[in-house]
């Protein structure tokens, strides 16, 4: 159930990094991201902490070098083992899609859902992520006109590659009833 832009069933860690939708908009565009902090380490708090403006930027060197002064978050956050976080009210503006554009409309955070997923593209995602995954896009899709699903990767080709080419876009697409 959603409510207020927040699913309840999600654990809650509010990022700042947000800010209003524009008003009027539809939100009808579902993006499905990867990351992994460090690169292609999983379980951590880095990715926490990166949303959250409280990363350590001198715990690894990727840090220092690519998150200096980088402000991201996504509305929701799923983690190898399935968990659901949320940091971002769905109707709120995450800053996840950066430089974007989809079918002639740029500023994709503008209106879209941005689900990160624990992971790389050096690597298959695991059953309890795509179970995850289908079931927010459900729960999403009853209460948002979400009309397509992409990856970052169809919004900003060339800068953007995930979620890469383990993410199983079949499997996810025939949980999901399509």
């Amino acid at each position: 159930m959603v409510e207020g832009g927040w699913l309840q069933r999600a654990r809650r860690i509010a990022s700042p990094n947000f800010d209003a939708r524009p008003s009027g908009g539809a939100i009808d565009l579902l993006v499905i991201h990867n990351i992994s902090l460090p690169p292609h380490q999983f379980g951590g708090p880095a990715v926490v902490d990166l949303f959250l403006n409280r990363l350590d930027l001198g715990a690894h060197p990727f840090y220092l070098k690519w998150l200096r002064d980088v402000r991201v978050s996504a509305h929701l956050y799923i983690r190898r083992d399935g968990e659901l976080i949320q940091c971002v009210s769905c109707d709120e503006r995450a800053w996840h899609a950066g430089v974007s554009e989809w079918r002639g409309r740029t500023r994709c955070n503008d209106f879209s859902i941005g689900v990160e997923l624990e992971g790389s593209d050096l690597m298959p995602f695991r059953d309890a992520q795509y179970a995850a995954l289908a079931e927010v896009t459900r729960e999403l899709r009853s209460h948002y006109p979400i009309a397509e699903i992409v990856g970052h990767s169809d919004i900003a080709p060339g800068r953007k590659t995930d979620p890469g080419p383990f993410f199983d876009w079949a499997r996810f697409r025939s949980l999901i009833g399509e």
